[in-house]
């Protein structure tokens, strides 16, 4: 690919970052509503309500990413049918998407006690803390249909090209669940389980103010529902092959993670202290980079479905460009800032000091991660999952786990070098399998 014969133009900026800039503050309002669950109950006299609220969070966290699919997948076949204008296709994936967003939910419904009872077995927590957060978990899987119903619905939205209504769904919500907490925590006297209800009050409230969304985008499409592809299990079979790929690449990356925390713990709780706090910051630059991932997914795939080749490069090398800049910018960010952003997380001597030490290894991941964040929204836009599925698999079991055992003379400087081999192999691997099917032609037929 000539990098300059496909130079992005004025227009091709403005729609990157025109769908980049409301996932950006989408995105930024997750963490924030973690702060406040934390804030809401952290002011109660009791400290094990904080501890259930952390430990049960951190159950449905795990349990809901791993059905991240549903809005990846649905966002790269949406914006590839939005590129054909082909209404009905668009209707029948946001149909069947939901459909099995709640068919999942309401099995997670079915089986939360062993589920839940299982997750909090494995974490063992003291006993003042299980209690509450037992009470927790039994509240926050009655969410459990909204919020995969949720992703469906945010998946449409992008690869719609309308990530404003996103920002819309997920602000309004936020808010909503913070003024809920208020109300249950402090106004009803409840604890941990008035969290809980506070969060499935704003999770159906969602699906609602979604799904009205929906119903007025749906009025301005052209074509008509194919009701009999909604209840033939055979017309699911495009969605379930694209989103079984994705649903082993997250499980891989949710096992990374997982790891990572057990190895830190292992060392010690001051440095599982000191990772935890280092890893807010890993959340924060994911969540600005996967703006740009986000605009990506929604601009390629339509690309793709237009079969506009010129369009398809440009968005690819702006989105590249922005990333780039991105990465610089948060590099320079926690380079200058990140010491006293560390001092306003934690009053602890130990934890600031262990921090601080292992602060040089968040430096550089923006500008080591961002190409993987980049790559997975080219896959995901274009429907190459299986290529995330296998750059996941490669970049876990003969680059992170090895690197990790190598280094473990080093330590917790080792952890954290074999976690940035992760994100750097998955970036080599993600450019090696776009580079080979860009000199198959995948994407488009060679021109004449």
């Amino acid at each position: 690919m000539n990098t300059f014969a496909y130079w992005p133009d004025r227009a091709t900026h403005a729609r990157v970052w025109s769908l980049a800039w409301p996932m950006m503050l989408s995105n930024i309002t997750v963490p924030l509503l973690g702060l406040i669950d934390t804030a809401v109950i952290g002011h109660l006299p009791e400290p094990h309500h904080l501890g259930a609220v952390a430990v049960g969070s951190m159950v449905f966290s795990i349990l809901y990413w791993a059905f991240g699919f549903l809005r990846m997948g649905t966002t790269g076949m949406v914006a590839q049918a939005c590129g054909r204008n082909d209404g009905a296709r668009i209707r029948t994936l946001l149909g069947q998407s939901l459909i099995l967003g709640a068919g999942i939910g309401l099995l997670i419904l079915l089986l939360r006690t062993p589920l839940t009872t299982l997750a909090l077995q494995l974490m063992d927590p003291e006993p003042a803390v299980l209690a509450s957060a037992t009470q927790y978990t039994a509240i926050r899987a009655f969410g459990a249909p909204a919020v995969l119903c949720n992703f469906a619905l945010l998946g449409w939205f992008v690869g719609n090209q309308n990530t404003r209504i996103t920002l819309i769904l997920l602000t309004t919500t936020n808010v909503l669940n913070m003024l809920l907490d208020l109300l249950f925590v402090f106004g009803f006297g409840m604890a941990a389980d008035g969290v809980a209800l506070a969060t499935v009050c704003a999770e159906y409230f969602s699906l609602l103010l979604g799904l009205w969304f929906c119903r007025r985008m749906l009025g301005r499409l052209p074509g008509h529902w194919a009701w009999q592809q909604l209840r033939r299990l055979h017309d699911y079979r495009e969605l379930i092959s694209v989103n079984r790929y994705l649903f082993v690449r997250t499980l891989l990356l949710l096992m990374t993670f997982a790891f990572f925390t057990a190895q830190g713990a292992q060392q010690g709780t001051t440095i599982l202290s000191a990772n935890a706090v280092l890893l807010n910051f890993l959340l924060l630059i994911s969540n600005a980079l996967d703006g740009f991932a986000h605009a990506t997914e929604a601009l390629t795939g339509k690309a793709l479905g237009q079969k506009k080749r010129r369009g398809f490069y440009q968005i690819l090398v702006c989105a590249t460009l922005w990333s780039a800049v991105s990465a610089l910018l948060l590099t320079l960010i926690f380079g200058l800032g990140g010491r006293p952003i560390i001092q306003l997380l934690t009053d602890i001597p130990a934890v600031r000091e262990e921090a601080i030490r292992y602060l040089p290894w968040i430096v550089l991941l923006p500008l080591i991660g961002t190409w993987s964040f980049l790559l997975d929204g080219i896959f995901i836009g274009t429907t190459r999952v299986k290529a995330m599925q296998d750059t996941m698999l490669v970049s876990v079991l003969l680059v992170f786990i090895p690197v990790w055992w190598l280094s473990q003379p080093l330590g917790n400087h080792g952890l954290w070098l074999a976690f940035l081999s992760l994100f750097a192999a998955r970036g080599l691997t993600g450019a090696w399998v776009f580079r080979r099917l860009n000199r198959q032609h995948a994407w488009f037929r060679p021109e004449r």
